[in-house]
């Protein structure tokens, strides 16, 4: 049986959380009884997930940042000192979809390569700063399963997620002797804003067994988190069943 009373009280700020993977575990985990902040670049996005936390639980906070932008990340961290106090679980999620590098305007696609790598460093190292000196703590990091696919009119798209599955096996290793924990969680097709279906088409997806939903990888995402000290969750490849590599 899961135990979930370890997320109890937990102190938890999750990247991207106010859409898709993002917004559903800030739900899930919001209903653990943990503390939760989110953040997202647009404030409509954030009004609509904190109505939803709320309806849940009154230990969520959340503002609007660009996980690009190094000022933002550190403004994100100043809040998690203030509201949380400190930090026990980053979920890094933070990321733009991209197509290939013949097709994207250059301040275009270095602009995908700033959140989808810099971004989840940038947090990763403060959430590491705040981890470190209580020996103890858990970084997941939403990767795809993209990087083992490299579909063809996607290299930028690639390349991030690429570079994210080497940074996350190399940082699992730097930081393992702080007691700090570190998951990597490749997904494949997963239902949210980012897909170029619609929301009915990918409804059918879902249904059809084409397209995972976003509360699928919450519950992976749960799963990395209730393991006992002990166990490291290093990489899990979640896809849909009709979805082949």
């Amino acid at each position: 049986m899961s135990d979930f009373t370890q997320l109890w009280e937990k102190r938890v700020l999750i990247t991207g959380g106010t859409t898709g993977i993002g917004r559903a575990t800030a739900l899930l985990l919001a209903s653990r009884g943990t503390h939760v902040l989110i953040f997202g670049r647009h404030e409509k996005e954030l009004n609509d997930a904190m109505r939803d936390l709320r309806g849940v639980t009154s230990k969520v906070h959340g503002i609007t940042a660009d996980a690009s932008r190094i000022d933002d990340v550190r403004r994100v961290f100043k809040t998690v000192d203030e509201h949380l106090g400190g930090l026990d679980i980053l979920i890094n999620n933070a990321a733009l979809g991209a197509e290939g590098l013949a097709t994207m305007k250059q301040e275009d696609w270095e602009y995908v390569v700033r959140s989808n790598l810099l971004g989840y460093m940038y947090c990763a190292q403060e959430a590491i700063n705040r981890m470190k000196s209580r020996k103890q703590g858990h970084i997941v990091q939403i990767g795809s399963m993209s990087a083992d696919e490299r579909a063809k009119n996607t290299s930028v798209y690639v390349a991030t997620k690429s570079a994210i599955q080497g940074f996350t096996e190399a940082l699992r290793k730097e930081v393992n002797e702080m007691g700090i924990k570190v998951s990597l969680i490749e997904p494949g097709s997963v239902g949210t804003d980012m897909q170029e279906e619609s929301p009915q088409e990918q409804l059918q997806k879902e249904a059809r067994g084409e397209m995972l939903m976003a509360q699928d990888i919450a519950r992976c995402i749960e799963y990395c988190l209730i393991q006992p000290q002990r166990c490291d969750v290093v990489v899990i490849q979640i896809r849909p069943h009709k979805q082949p590599i």
